[in-house]
């Protein structure tokens, strides 16, 4: 790591993407249950390269993106979280094109720990006081209870549903927004 962490909390520490970030990549979503509502994320080094590329940009061109998570004082990548430009291509009226959206990913290993959590609290805050408070956009596939329970924590709030079919079976995603504070 050649920078020191971006935002602390309690226990984490949350990077911008680096390089050497590509390995802790595929390790982070390796595990069939992480993957299990990413769609048709896959682990291999090439689709993780594109996403670490993706996060880079979204930093790169809007101040803002996804933060390499790590224990306090530990190097390894145990989750990815934060708010990156998207543009999904569900077109306008689903509110996710061109604008701020909200995600977090969980190695299998920490899930149930509170990380998502302690990370998105200390994210949203940083983004509010750095970019001003303004709508946020999120997607949760269904049947994902977890993240739904930490979408309302958030004051992140369901406002529609989307099918879509890119991934080996078609999936229901849950469309969300957390609007001005």
């Amino acid at each position: 790591m050649s920078e020191g962490p971006m935002l602390t909390t309690r226990r984490f520490e949350l990077y911008r993407p680096a390089p050497g970030d590509l390995p802790g990549l595929c390790r982070l979503i390796a595990d069939e249950e992480t993957r299990r509502f990413l769609g048709p994320a896959d682990p291999a080094p090439q689709a993780q390269f594109e996403r670490l590329l993706r996060n880079a940009g979204s930093w790169a061109l809007y101040g803002y993106g996804s933060f390499m998570v790590r224990a306090r004082g530990e190097n390894e990548i145990i989750a990815s979280a934060g708010i990156f430009h998207s543009y999904r291509g569900y077109g306008e009226a689903l509110g996710l094109d061109d604008m701020p959206e909200a995600g977090w990913i969980v190695r299998a290993d920490h899930a149930g720990q509170g990380v998502a959590r302690e990370v998105m609290d200390a994210i949203l805050a940083w983004f509010d006081e750095a970019h001003g408070p303004r709508r946020i956009a999120c997607m949760i596939e269904e049947g994902n209870s977890a993240s739904q329970r930490l979408a309302a924590r958030l004051g992140v709030a369901h406002y529609a549903d989307h099918e879509v079919a890119d991934g080996p079976v078609p999936a229901v995603l849950g469309l969300y927004e957390r609007l001005k504070p």
